[in-house]
């Protein structure tokens, strides 16, 4: 279990504290609870609120209620395609893949993974990243990932450090997995493990701070976009600067395509005419209009992600003559972020990421009755805040496009769309893709693989790495191989 805060600042001071921003109910609370142990575990949360944010955000979401802003002058975003073409013309694949490849050499780029969420979706107790994913071998997430991190490190000769995001709920059992695991063939010293930020939940008519129980308050991590302050509260920044690291690639833990190292989006990250080096995305194809997947557009000029639930229907389903959705850039959370935009965004306020307010039902211990409360209704606002919030902060940032299968293989759900099961075939759809164009002869129906192929990572992790491996002519109908 996490270790709580200790307590730094007088309870008295606290509590004068909480009176002035609002929050009176909690201030009497902590004055008349017993023992003093449970006074003090309180308050030493209690501390870790920045309490006249916390104040400003109830003003503006809960008790006087702002109005969003209007959406501005909305367009389809241009970005860096598959098929060569770019914003302005045509894009040399070779001559980005080589640059970026440099930026790795020289130990610029580190990997950066937000893993803070459990396996409980999936029927797993434990942190998503220790799920067995892989379709033969059952390899965890975060092996998958080690594994990967270690053969490019092979490839460039370079240490590559790994940072990686995890929640209270889940840090321990995370370090402990990897240290079980003799962090899979790579060094303790190259991975920083460190947590999450939390919010408290608050009441939905009131603002006031929500009870888990009587000595715990109610809280909700802040979201993927709280990743830049833990990187800083953390001392990850600090590590990343002081090791020489200029950029990171940031992916989440529940997609095992991510392509952790790619040269070619990190050369166009920071080298394309148009890229800032700050922030740059990866989009692929939308499958249908309704996908749920936040869209890249362009809002009065500047690249933003818009929720799917949040563009409206009809630009959604607008088309191109040839049928393509205008609004197709699909996002799949794969972006190179640089470390002095991370820098920038923390130490300046015009340049912070914003909260969003979303409705949730809450249990919760009632302070005035000291009986437990399990709402049939959204009784409570929680605050997080969207790393891709980053994108319109950037002073010009880029989006590229990657293949669907390539890279996308998200395990979500334990069954249907974006689960274990589908992610377990485009696997070895993935797998069957490189082996052909090696010229291997792979068994397929009804475009799937009619077989079980596992790569590696430490075999391969793109189809070029298998350029130089001995293959099997042909693949077995029916059969399961491992590479």
């Amino acid at each position: 279990m996490s270790i709580m805060p200790e307590l730094h600042t007088p309870i008295d001071v606290l509590c004068e504290n909480l009176e002035r921003t609002g929050q009176s109910h909690l201030a009497r609370y902590i004055r008349g609870v017993t023992p003093a142990s449970a006074q003090s575990t309180i308050a030493a949360q209690v501390q870790t609120i920045d309490l006249d944010e916390l104040a400003s955000l109830i003003r503006r979401y809960i008790t006087e209620a702002e109005h969003e802003p209007a959406q501005g002058r909305i367009a389809p975003a241009s970005y860096y395609a598959l098929d060569g073409t770019a914003p302005d013309g045509f894009w040399d694949r070779a001559e980005y893949h080589a640059r970026g490849e440099q930026l790795v050499c020289e130990g610029k780029v580190a990997c950066f993974t937000v893993a803070g969420g459990q396996g409980s979706r999936l029927g797993f107790d434990g942190p998503k990243g220790c799920y067995p994913t892989s379709c033969v071998n059952d390899k965890s997430l975060f092996q998958l990932f080690a594994e990967s991190i270690r053969a490019n490190e092979i490839k460039y000769a370079c240490l590559i450090p790994w940072y990686i995001m995890t929640s209270p709920l889940n840090h321990d059992a995370t370090v402990q997995f990897f240290e079980e695991h003799d962090c899979f063939g790579l060094t303790r010293e190259q991975i920083m493990f460190f947590n999450q930020g939390v919010m408290p939940s608050l009441d939905a008519e009131t603002g006031e701070i929500l009870m888990r129980d009587p000595v715990h308050l109610a809280t909700n991590p802040d979201g993927h976009g709280g990743a830049f302050k833990a990187l800083g509260v953390s001392g990850a920044l600090t590590d990343m600067q002081t090791r020489g690291i200029e950029h990171v690639s940031y992916f989440q833990v529940d997609n095992p395509h991510a392509r952790m190292i790619d040269p070619a989006f990190l050369g166009l990250h920071v080298f394309a005419p148009d890229s800032s080096g700050e922030f740059s995305s990866k989009m692929v194809s939308k499958a249908s209009w309704d996908e749920k997947v936040g869209v890249f557009c362009s809002v009065d000029g500047r690249t933003e992600i818009i929720e799917y639930s949040d563009l409206d229907e009809s630009l959604a389903k607008q088309s191109e003559p040839g049928g393509r959705l205008s609004f197709n850039a699909g996002s799949i959370a794969l972006h190179a972020i640089s470390v002095a935009f991370i820098d920038r965004v923390l130490h300046d306020k015009n340049a912070a990421l914003p909260f969003h307010k979303a409705l949730k039902k809450v249990p919760h211990f009632d302070l005035s009755t000291g009986q437990m409360v399990s709402p049939e209704s959204n009784n409570a606002v929680k605050f997080e805040k969207f790393v891709f919030d980053g994108i319109p902060i950037a002073d010009r940032s880029i989006v590229v496009e990657t293949d669907r299968v390539e890279e996308f293989a998200p395990v979500k759900n334990a069954t249907g769309t974006d689960s274990i099961e589908s992610s377990k075939r485009l696997q070895s759809l993935r797998a069957a893709r490189w082996l052909a164009e090696q010229g291997v002869v792979v068994p397929m129906r009804n475009d799937e693989v009619d077989a079980t192929i596992e790569i590696s990572p430490l075999t391969a992790t793109c189809a070029e790495d298998l350029a130089t491996k001995t293959l099997p002519e042909k693949i077995d109908t029916g059969s399961t191989v491992v590479l």
